[in-house]
Parts: structure tokens; C-alpha cells; sequence
């Protein structure tokens, strides 16, 4: 079974955030930076870096999380992801399969 996480990539550029779930975070963001998904958002705001990470037990779990962040569409939300890890606990207790 492949873990899998929720990612959150900020752009510089474009002072933003973007919110993902895959189970490579490393090889993913390297995509994001390499353009290979033209046409896409993602594109626009190379260089990404990677802001937050939350490892999930499987693919469901880091799906609803996922949904659950772009949901509350909160700059605020996402920063105090960061800021405080006790969000994230409750989240995978809220989520968990």
C-alpha cells in the first residue's frame, strides 16, 4: 500500500498557494517546476516551493483532506497548517479511513 500526502506548494510570483495530494511529494513538485503540466494553473507560478506537508495513511484519507483545505479557501487556513501541527492531527483523526 502507498502512502500518500496532502502538499501545499507556495509561489513567490504569484504570492499563492497550491494544494495537492500525491504519493511522491518530491517528484511532484519537481513536475510542477519542470512545467509539464501546460495549460495548467501550476504553470504559472514556477518557481514552487514546497510549504507543507501532511503524510496520510492512504490515497482516501489525503483526498478528503485535500478537499477539506480547498474548501475553507483560507489563506489564514493554510498558514496556521503550518504554524500550528496540531491541525493537521485532527484532520487525519477527522478523515482517517
Amino acid at each position: 500500500m502507498a502512502s500518500y500526502s496532502v502538499y501545499i506548494l507556495y509561489s513567490r510570483r504569484l504570492d499563492r498557494y497550491y494544494t495537492g495530494t500525491t504519493d511522491n511529494v518530491a517528484r511532484r513538485l519537481s513536475e510542477h517546476n519542470a512545467g509539464l503540466y501546460t495549460g495548467s494553473y501550476s504553470v504559472k507560478g514556477i518557481p514552487w516551493e514546497l510549504f507543507y506537508e501532511l503524510s496520510c495513511p492512504d490515497g482516501s484519507t489525503a483526498y478528503k483532506i485535500e478537499g477539506h483545505i480547498k474548501r475553507m479557501r483560507s489563506r489564514v487556513y493554510i498558514e496556521n497548517l503550518k504554524k500550528h501541527p496540531e491541525i493537521g492531527k485532527v484532520l487525519l483523526l477527522r478523515y482517517g479511513s
